[in-house]
């Protein structure tokens, strides 16, 4: 008997199942402890119906061309069901299944309960950074990359470097949720980004579930460079759909972390505070030489940029208020969504 790894089956758009084959002969006995269900009307499962294999941080190339095979072997072994089914065969004895009924609060939540068991404030940067690397491979024009947990693949990109470290925070957590619902890793680093500002003082950001994984690496070239000027930030943030206001918001987020942009475990306004004060000019002033990177200093020598910078310096809550729209803006770009995720939309 041949026995193939637990993977997730998606048979229409309002359900989710988690099947396993337990073995193939010459028939098939896909089961789950659930609910039996039966399936009358085959050619629209047929035409429904794919597995996705989600990544891990571990995952090789050719670990992940494996996981690639046995999805393209689960759709064969369903196709086959299906055909049967369609000759009047009995081939299924049980086909069990969970379903995924609860709310995008209730999933949000037990999600937000894991992660406060293992993030603490000095690695909220490092998930933030996270967040910004996944979903900021994003292309609006080539409709291109996005928040899809790629990320995970692409950790030995020279712009990813450290990211395996906050990868690494969230492997525990996807574990256990694992155990108990499917939550696939876009959707835990868009939720552990939320997190982690949260947590260090800032807005409580909502964040809807639903995101697939992708199963390739996303273009290179597309993330900001930290060399880049504010004309060239203002270009690259364009080509992802974001203003030049949402450029400036999102960059408030470099609050956190040892920028020298105020205290490094509190999301607050103070990072544009510091940018008009520009630290790094002051003569003999070598602490401030050290603030920021070279794409932050170029915010403030930039007309419509640092009209933003002066607004956010001078409202902390219009800060947060505008964070919030962007940051979801940000997970939300380029996301492949699960077909049953409008039920997950609640905000």
């Amino acid at each position: 008997m041949r026995r193939i790894n637990m993977q997730t089956l998606t048979v229409n758009p309002l359900m989710e199942f988690n099947v396993a084959a337990a073995g193939l002969q010459n028939n098939f006995r896909i089961s789950y402890p659930s609910t039996t269900r039966s399936f009358t009307s085959p050619s629209f499962l047929r035409c429904r119906c794919y597995c996705t294999v989600s990544p891990s941080a571990g995952n090789t190339k050719k670990d992940f061309l494996q996981a690639t095979n046995r999805r393209h072997f689960m759709n064969h072994v369903v196709a086959l069901i299906l055909a049967t089914i369609g000759q009047g065969q009995e081939v299924l004895s049980s086909f069990a299944i969970t379903e995924f009924s609860s709310s995008n609060e209730e999933k949000l939540e037990a999600i937000r309960a894991e992660l406060r068991k293992v993030l603490k404030r000095p690695k909220a940067a490092g998930l933030l950074r996270l967040v910004f690397h996944d979903a900021g491979t994003y292309n609006n024009m080539t409709q291109t990359g996005g928040m899809n947990g790629s990320i995970l693949l692409e950790l030995e990109r020279p712009e990813n470097a450290g990211l395996g470290k906050s990868v690494k925070i969230l492997e525990p957590v996807k574990t256990s949720l694992d155990a108990s619902m499917q939550v696939s890793w876009a959707d835990l680093i868009a939720v552990a980004g939320a997190e982690a500002v949260s947590i260090c003082g800032g807005p409580q950001i909502p964040v809807r579930m639903g995101r697939l994984d992708a199963l390739i690496a996303d273009p290179e070239g597309e993330l900001p460079a930290e060399t880049f000027n504010a004309l060239r930030l203002k270009e690259n943030f364009s080509r992802k759909g974001f203003t030049t206001r949402e450029l400036v918001v999102l960059s408030g987020a470099h609050t956190l972390g040892n920028k020298g942009f105020g205290n490094p475990l509190v999301f607050d306004n103070s990072y544009f505070k510091v940018l008009l004060r520009k630290p790094w000019t002051e003569i003999g002033n070598e602490m401030g030489s050290m603030t920021g990177l070279p794409s932050d200093r170029s915010l403030v020598d930039d007309e419509e940029c640092l009209r933003w910078i002066n607004y956010y310096a001078n409202d902390q809550e219009k800060f947060f208020e505008d964070f919030i729209s962007a940051y979801v803006k940000l997970v939300n770009s380029g996301v492949n969504w699960r077909t049953d995720a409008a039920k997950y939309s609640s905000m």
